[in-house]
C-alpha cells in the first residue's frame, strides 16, 4: 500500500511540475522531452556538424554532436495548435560573439515518439547583446505567428525580423536560408 501511495505522490507532483502557461514548453514536455526537442531543433538551425552536409545533418551520427550545442539554445516559447502544429521561439547564438543571441521562430511536427517529421524556420530576428529586447521582439512575432501560422505580414518589421528579406528565403526542402533568385541573379 506504500508502494502505491508513493507511486500516485509522485504521479501528482510530476502534473504539478507541468507549467499552465500555454506558451510555455514545461506546458507541453517534461525534462527529458524537452531536451530531445531541443535537440532536434538545433539539428536544423544550428551550423552544420563537423563531418556532415546539409544533406546529412539530421542523421543520428551526428545527434551527440549537436547535443553539446545545447547549453547555447534555449526555447523561450513554444505552442501546440489544434491542428498539431507545433509553433517555437529559440534563442540561439548570434554569431561568433558571445555577447550576442538571435531568436528563431518556426513551425514543426512531430510524430508518436516524439520526433520531428516537419520543419519550417518562420523568422530570425536581428542579433541582439540586450537579452530582454530580443526577447521581446521574439515574443511579440511568435504571437502573431501563432494567431495567423505565419509572418508574411510582418517581414517588414525589420527591427523585428531580419531573415526573411528581399536577400534570403527559407527552403523548406533543404531546410537551410537560401540567397533569392534576385541576389543570385537569376531574375
Amino acid at each position: 500500500m506504500k508502494h502505491v501511495l508513493c507511486i500516485l505522490l509522485v504521479g501528482i507532483g510530476f502534473q504539478a511540475c507541468r507549467s499552465t502557461d500555454k506558451f510555455s514548453v514545461d506546458h507541453y514536455y517534461n525534462v527529458s522531452e524537452r531536451d530531445t526537442l531541443l535537440t532536434g531543433i538545433v539539428q536544423y538551425v544550428d551550423y552544420v556538424a563537423r563531418g556532415a552536409t546539409i544533406e546529412n545533418r539530421l542523421e543520428p551520427r551526428f545527434r551527440a554532436l549537436y547535443v553539446t550545442r545545447l547549453p547555447k539554445y534555449a526555447i523561450d516559447r513554444y505552442f501546440v495548435a489544434p491542428d498539431s502544429t507545433h509553433y517555437f521561439f529559440v534563442i540561439r547564438p548570434g554569431g561568433q560573439n558571445p555577447l550576442y543571441k538571435r531568436g528563431v521562430g518556426g513551425k514543426l511536427r512531430v510524430d508518436a515518439n516524439g520526433r520531428i517529421t516537419e520543419f519550417e524556420e518562420l523568422y530570425n530576428t536581428p542579433r541582439l547583446k540586450d537579452f530582454d529586447e530580443l526577447k521581446k521582439r521574439g515574443r511579440y512575432i511568435f504571437g502573431e505567428m501563432v494567431k495567423r501560422g505565419n509572418v508574411d505580414e510582418l517581414v517588414q518589421m525589420k527591427m523585428y525580423i531580419e531573415w526573411p528579406d528581399s536577400m534570403l528565403v527559407y527552403d523548406k526542402k533543404r531546410h537551410e536560408w537560401v540567397s533569392t533568385p534576385k541576389v543570385r541573379g537569376v531574375l
